[in-house]
């Protein structure tokens, strides 16, 4: 039974949702062509209902005129008598029946005799609230006139005119739930659909189901399978070369710098060992900036979230010794949990999201102070560095590409500096691709000044 009244929860009676207005106007529309019929359908029972009296008294009429002449006939004097003693009551119909000289012999008793004071009329007319009838006055015949209050006929049309009101008005609100329940039917390939497209994010470009759906939402459905394929092709080609042109530029760019350092060997202190110093740091910031290309292009891509949790901790574990051996030293503080911390993060994409967060804090931070990441049993992790704070503008620029704080040299940044300006872009995909949210604070929560870098897995947002 909750299955067949899903549609009537809640949102579904939202005024704004297509069903509600689709069920609303349908069961208007029914409920108007509903009075009207009812009411063009009330005249022509009055039309009908008037014929049937008048038919009625035609009956009436003969059948009564020939009874009281038999009676007149038997026993005029004894008839007259015991009509004259019936007690009062309220007649229905009222009659007079008139002799041959047009004086009135027989009559309803008790009655008003004011709407046959006109004299018998032949056919049918409307005198003082009565509908009379008579045959018509023949000469040295009985005539006879019957007359019915027409507040009783009017009362019929408007008793039965008010029934089928009523039973309009009592049936609309189950043609509200009616509609409801038919418009929920017809619309479910648009809830399918709908929900379809509601589950997507920016990373799930797999195309829409084109089946079973009616006509109207399959062109739809077809149009947008066509958008996604573009837009397919346009991301993978725009990934492929970003692919290829770092790894391409690798094998020039590690060659130049050896060159680079050669001379640097060869050349005696002086002006030109300065320039080639400086060429040599260039090279170095395109060999980084070629290897974050790389990483972006993985982070776009897909296979970020494995089908089994594992365990994080020695990712985090083996991403910090790396750096630790690089030259942060002690500056790297770790904190993982004793139980574990499953995630169905990739390994390699959990690495690289990471290894930014950290290169970020390192590069951006005070100078000698602590660098320290936190990993949660739930997956999620924080790094947090000290630091001036950053304007809040600043900070909403940090997950754009190419994007750099303030480049002091010792504020956080998403490269500021000598950096790339891809590191919290690349942190930020990847966190999006995995279904989850990478957040930056500063200050960092719980200081007065620094720069927190927040990753929350997908279910912890």
């Amino acid at each position: 039974m909750m299955r067949w009244l899903a549609f009537l929860r809640p949102k579904a009676l939202r005024p704004q949702t297509l069903r509600w207005r689709l069920a609303l106007g349908l069961a208007l529309g029914v409920l108007v062509l509903g009075l009207l019929v009812r009411l063009a359908a009330g005249r022509v029972v009055a039309e009908e209902m008037d014929e049937v009296f008048d038919s009625a008294l035609e009956q009436i009429s003969g059948r009564i005129l020939a009874l009281v002449v038999v009676e007149l006939a038997l026993d005029g004097a004894a008839a007259s008598q015991a009509q004259s003693q019936l007690a009062p009551q309220e007649a229905y119909l009222i009659y007079a029946v008139r002799g041959p000289d047009g004086r009135i012999l027989r009559h309803t008793p008790n009655a008003d005799l004011a709407p046959f004071a006109q004299g018998p009329v032949a056919g049918f007319r409307n005198d003082g609230g009565y509908r009379i009838y008579s045959p018509g006055a023949q000469p040295g015949r009985y005539t006879i006139e019957v007359a019915e209050p027409l507040d009783k006929r009017r009362e019929a049309v408007e008793e039965s005119t008010r029934v089928i009101l009523a039973s309009v008005l009592l049936l609309f609100p189950f043609s509200v739930v009616a509609m409801l329940w038919f418009v929920a039917r017809a619309l479910r390939p648009v809830d399918r659909l709908r929900a379809e497209v509601t589950a997507r994010d920016g990373h799930d470009l797999r195309p829409v189901t084109e089946t079973g759906l009616p006509q109207e939402l399959a062109v739809i459905a077809a149009e947008v399978n066509q958008l996604l394929a573009r837009v397919t092709r346009t991301l993978e080609a725009e990934r492929a070369f970003t692919t290829n042109s770092a790894h391409e530029l690798r094998t020039p760019i590690a060659a130049a710098l050896a060159q680079t350092q050669r001379l640097l060997a060869e050349v005696p202190p002086g002006p030109l060992a300065d320039r080639a110093g400086r060429v040599e740091e260039a090279l170095h910031r395109l060999a980084r900036l070629s290897e974050k290309l790389m990483q972006l292009a993985r982070a776009e891509g897909a296979g970020v979230l494995m089908a089994k949790a594992q365990d994080m901790r020695p990712v985090v574990l083996a991403v910090a010794e790396d750096f630790r051996r690089g030259g942060l030293g002690a500056r790297l503080s770790v904190r993982v949990p004793d139980s574990g911390a499953d995630s169905r993060m990739d390994p390699d994409a959990c690495a690289i999201l990471l290894r930014n967060l950290i290169e970020n804090a390192a590069r951006h931070g005070a100078a000698g102070q602590p660098v320290v990441v936190t990993l949660a049993e739930n997956g999620a992790f924080w790094v947090v560095n000290d630091g001036p704070v950053l304007p809040p503008e600043v900070l909403a620029r940090l997950h754009h590409r190419f994007e750099r704080g303030a480049g002091t040299g010792t504020g956080a940044g998403a490269g500021g500096g000598d950096g790339a300006g891809l590191g919290l872009a690349i942190a930020d995909t990847i966190a999006r691709a995995a279904g989850g949210e990478l957040r930056l604070h500063s200050p960092a929560r719980g200081h007065l000044s620094g720069f927190e870098a927040e990753f929350l897995p997908a279910g912890c947002k």
